[in-house]
């Protein structure tokens, strides 16, 4: 089992520093976007491990990278795989490493009118806030997003991912056109993110801004039918 890293703040800056920055410091929107699907399924093959690839030219899937989020809601684990989108993969293998998502919130989850995505990412804590200004480069739109698969939120704009991560509820291949990529997937406890509390707005979840400029005090003073899931440690499993 992996060893929790603990950083200082100093520490933590000066990994922030090694993070590229694509593009001039951007704050994360509330992409993605419920949209249509006009992608035809296609069946897997075993190189593609649990991702489906639009195209059979698709890099096959030679390693692995398994992850624990220990949540309110229960365990759930994931593999990573750092050949279906290597930034993305990259990016959040380091961030789980660091220890960002530990205690942060589920707070984006919109499962009406239909099962859409449940959206994590938010650290205001000291030495990690500096984190959502380092936007990493997109890469290709690979693999279907089929249900329990794992990308990064964008403002919409290129190149300006950095901390956010959604999970797909159900499969919402339209987001190949908006230019997300798929770096993993949930392989066990898709069933307890079903169970993700909804907060906030219908589909926009708590407020972003208050998560980022005041965590502590957001979540403390929300009523009890409005507190999010917690995530309450994230751990690389070997």
């Amino acid at each position: 089992m992996f060893k929790k890293i603990c950083l200082s703040a100093a520490a933590a800056f000066a990994f922030a520093s090694c993070l590229t920055a694509a593009l001039p410091a951007q704050a994360e929107g509330y992409y993605p976007q419920p949209g249509n699907n006009s992608c035809i399924q296609q069946i897997p093959d075993e190189k593609y491990r649990t991702l489906t690839p639009f195209l059979n030219n698709a890099p096959a899937l030679k390693t692995v990278v398994k992850v624990r989020f220990i949540t309110g809601a229960g365990n759930i684990e994931m593999e990573i795989y750092p050949e279906a989108a290597p930034n993305a993969a990259k990016r959040f293998i380091d961030l789980v490493s660091i220890g960002y998502y530990n205690g942060t919130p589920i707070f984006r989850v919109v499962k009406t009118p239909q099962p859409f995505v449940a959206q994590f990412g938010i650290n205001w804590r000291e030495g990690m806030a500096v984190l959502k200004d380092r936007n990493f480069n997109d890469d290709p739109s690979l693999f279907h997003f089929d249900r329990g698969t794992l990308s990064f939120a964008k403002t919409g704009q290129p190149n300006s991912a950095s901390t956010q991560v959604f999970i797909n509820y159900g499969n919402n291949d339209f987001l190949k056109q908006q230019n997300f990529s798929v770096f993993g997937k949930i392989t066990k406890g898709m069933e307890i993110a079903d169970n993700f509390k909804a907060v906030g707005n219908p589909s926009m979840g708590l407020d972003q801004y208050q998560l980022w400029t005041n965590g502590e005090n957001y979540l403390n003073s929300l009523p009890a039918n409005q507190k999010p899931t917690m995530i309450i440690k994230a751990e690389i499993v070997k």
